[in-house]
């Protein structure tokens, strides 16, 4: 038999066991930073962490006994790919009530955690070739995914002297005739932004006039701080041409839960479970179960939730510009605020680590969210106040001792 070595020889690959397109794959800095702030707290230092994107409340306790009912009942078997049909009955008046469309259950799709939504997505419309549009800064995913693809990612520069909003004349001389789809995120992570009605209404235009897949993420979208949410797909002609993605993580703090579910054209839904039966085979029964019950049952909790993430934000942002050599304007959504930097002289990543290392607060530089981001970084303010407050005071003494 001969050795692996010469069975790799002249492939280009020799003694490396993953594809090229592996090269193409990108991180999200949050789990990276986590984890070196994990190190330096098993090494004795204590960290405040500001850096990971999940809120720090418990689930909702009827939540959790639905999941228990779900498990005692011997919930614990294969399901349909696409989803239990109760749970995509569920999500799908959830969604058609939030958004004020309609949607049916055979739109929607369930999967675990609301990237399989992205992922499978842009697997199912998107060619090698394509082009796809999308926010710098933004989600980080959304760049690994279609460079993944082999597509072109085309950033759509959010302007910080515009409050992050998507300039709209950019947009449009942006598309071209290989452009395949737009992506657009409101609430934004990592800046707080959030797309008006105005804005969504040329953006739909824009769609359909250059016939757009939009994929439009919208986990964010019961925090809002200031007025109500606005989807693209209530405007004309869009529900046929729009990837809606949704989850349970943020609304109702189930993120190790890993509930996710978009609702798209019946077609393309079953092009994404199909994707599904390849890959995950079926989202957890007793977690479907969890989920009916989330968008079902009261949602006292989430009203709470959301005025606690109001009271940090107006904290977090009343700090932040009291710190020497930064700015900070006032997000509309999320649980994150993305403070401009500028005015110390550090660049971000360089200035992200220090206070990590030396001030003991953990958080993201703006450049983890694309090149956009340089300048900036980003702040979760899903902790207590107790912790911000002593965050700010660490960062204030870093900053003081460096400027």
């Amino acid at each position: 038999m001969e050795p692996a070595t010469k069975l790799l020889a002249g492939s280009g690959r020799r003694g490396r066991f993953y594809a090229d397109g592996m090269g193409r794959l990108g991180t999200e800095t949050a789990f990276e930073v986590l984890a070196r702030a994990r190190l330096l707290e098993a090494r004795g230092r204590e960290i405040v962490h500001l850096e990971i994107g999940e809120p720090d409340f418990d689930t909702p306790r009827h939540i959790v006994d639905a999941a228990l009912r779900s498990l005692e009942a011997g919930d614990t078997h294969y399901v349909p790919s696409a989803g239990l049909p109760e749970a995509r009955e569920a999500f799908a008046d959830y969604l058609s009530r939030m958004r004020g469309v309609s949607y049916a259950p055979s739109q929607v799709v369930v999967t675990p955690g609301a990237k399989p939504i992205l992922f499978f997505s842009i697997l199912a419309a998107v060619e090698a070739g394509d082009e796809v549009l999308y926010p710098n800064p933004g989600f980080p995913i959304y760049e690994s995914m279609i460079n993944f693809v082999g597509a072109k990612a085309v950033p759509l520069r959010l302007d910080p002297s515009r409050e992050f909003a998507l300039d709209l004349d950019y947009l449009r001389d942006a598309v071209t005739p290989r452009t395949r789809m737009l992506i657009l995120n409101s609430p934004h992570n990592p800046t707080g932004g959030v797309l008006s009605p105005d804005d969504l209404a040329v953006i739909a235009e824009i769609a359909r006039e250059n016939d757009l897949l939009v994929l439009s993420d919208e986990v964010y979208s019961r925090m809002h701080h200031d007025g109500q949410h606005a989807s693209i797909v209530s405007q004309e002609g869009m529900l046929e041409r729009t990837v809606l993605l949704d989850g349970a993580s943020k609304t109702y703090a189930m993120t190790g839960w890993r509930l996710g579910f978009g609702a798209m054209p019946e077609h393309l839904a079953e092009q994404v479970a199909r994707l599904a039966t390849n890959s995950v085979s079926c989202t957890a029964a007793f977690v479907q179960k969890a989920g009916i019950a989330a968008v079902t049952g009261p949602q006292d909790e989430v009203d709470r939730m959301l005025a606690a993430f109001r009271e940090r934000r107006d904290a977090v942002v009343a700090g932040l510009n009291a710190l020497p050599g930064v700015t900070c304007a006032m997000p509309r959504g999320a649980f994150y605020a993305f403070p401009d930097i500028r005015g110390t002289g550090w660049r971000s990543r360089r200035l992200s680590q220090h206070l990590l290392q030396e001030g003991g607060v953990a958080l993201l530089c703006g450049t983890a969210f694309g090149e956009w981001g340089e300048g900036f970084i980003r702040v979760s303010y899903a902790n207590s106040l107790e912790n911000i407050q002593r965050a700010l005071a660490r960062m204030k003494e870093t900053l003081r001792k460096i400027l």
